[in-house]
């Protein structure tokens, strides 16, 4: 099945660190980015109000969006002895309103003409995630960089691009999508349960064994779901659009607020269980012990206890022997909560999907010691200095399979 590619929502991005003029309306009210390097982006000609939408996100904080207007001019146009020199201009917003000198500038061109400003802390997981997604050199102090999103296979979007999008808002479509709708035939306009849902995302891909490598089995399973998901819901919010949000001849605001809300929670609550769903299914298929959300000190419930809670509370069971895996789709700033889980389980292991966490975060969790597992195919994502101490899938599952293999 083809890809989407990051060219069907990009045209071009470019990157800087605001400076204080920029960024501080205290220090100046010109509402102003320097623009001499995005002439290719943007050219040679004025253009005046077109639409943009304004984003500012962190690692802690929910994000911001809001829509507005950018004007790109050449402020010396009226001047033809003087050299040309380009602004973007911008009025206030409650996303300007927040960013601040030092933050991550992001502006880029879509094919409609519109671009996107997002505005993110320096050093953070989602500029990690934003610069890797673009292609851009993440260099120290980050020097006006741009580039032209290439429309070709190189921008093939894949599981960490399709998750970053997700970030920005923006729902990546599958191009062939549609050949997965019969398998979903039998459905409806109704989910089925996370568990079976996931169960039918396995069977759907007969050709994938839980004994291939386990990183390989994981994502192709994950993305089949994903993809599974997405579609039926499509056709269910279609269906639901089209009945309408009438009550008493009137607009049914709170029945339309509560369907996209119930919408949004689904998304949230169903990419944590698949994971664990496929995990489970996964441990399983290989004869590993484990028991999930067994019940530790303070009623703490890990995802995952290896071999179980029998031996974690039996005295004569070596320490070194035991477990705990945490498994989080997202980490943010949630990965704290694995760390009481299980006290008795001194290096603790927790596994996500999240690409490009940042390094004063990985940093903290090894001298927490709390080990980060991710599929092999996410650790791309992360700088080179990070790569060599995440372990993959594959691994955890070897120390597993060794640590249980000397106690039998």
């Amino acid at each position: 099945m083809r890809r989407g590619l990051l060219s069907d929502y990009f045209a071009g991005v470019a990157l800087k660190r605001l400076s204080a003029v920029e960024a501080d309306p205290k220090r100046s009210h010109q509402h102003e980015f320097a623009g001499g390097h995005l002439r290719t982006m943007f050219g040679d000609e004025d253009r005046l109000k077109f639409p943009a939408r304004f984003i500012w996100l962190s690692d802690e904080q929910e994000g911001v969006t809001e829509d507005g207007v950018l004007s790109w001019y050449d402020s010396r146009r009226s001047n033809p002895n003087r050299s040309a020199e380009y602004r973007l201009y911008y009025f206030d917003n409650s996303v300007t309103a927040l960013m601040k000198e030092g933050d991550t500038f992001f502006v880029a061109t879509r094919g409609d003409g519109s671009a996107m400003v997002i505005i993110v802390p320096q050093g953070s997981t989602i500029e990690n995630q934003l610069t890797w997604l673009f292609g851009i050199e993440n260099q120290a102090k980050l020097q006006f960089q741009t580039r032209e999103i290439p429309q070709d296979d190189t921008s093939r979007l894949d599981f960490a691009a399709r998750y970053i999008l997700d970030e920005l808002g923006i729902d990546a479509e599958e191009p062939e999508a549609d050949r997965l709708d019969t398998i979903l035939e039998q459905y409806g306009a109704s989910f089925p349960t996370t568990q079976d849902f996931s169960r039918i995302a396995r069977e759907s891909l007969p050709d994938v064994s839980p004994h291939d490598d386990a990183d390989m089995v994981l994502m192709a399973w994950l993305e089949r779901e994903e993809l599974l998901f997405r579609r039926l819901e499509r056709h269910i919010v279609a269906e639901r659009l089209r009945t309408g949000f009438m009550a008493s001849d009137q607009a049914d605001v709170d029945g339309f607020i509560a369907f996209s809300l119930s919408v949004q929670n689904r998304r949230k609550s169903r990419a944590g269980y698949s994971l664990e769903h496929h995990l489970d299914a996964l441990f399983s298929a290989r004869q590993i012990k484990f028991q999930r959300g067994a019940e530790t000190e303070n009623r703490n419930k890990p995802d995952f206890l290896f071999p179980g809670q029998a031996e974690y509370r039996s005295p004569k069971f070596p320490s070194e022997r035991l477990t705990m895996l945490g498994a989080k789709s997202t980490c943010k700033d949630r990965w704290r909560q694995v760390l009481s889980e299980a006290q008795k389980i001194q290096h603790k292991h927790l596994l996500t999907l999240e690409p490009g966490i940042s390094e004063n975060q990985t940093a903290e969790m090894q001298a927490k010691h709390l080990q980060l597992v991710l599929p092999s195919s996410l650790h791309q994502t992360y700088r080179e200095g990070q790569r060599p101490w995440l372990m993959n899938v594959d691994q955890f599952i070897s120390l597993i399979q060794s640590r249980q293999n000397s106690t039998s």
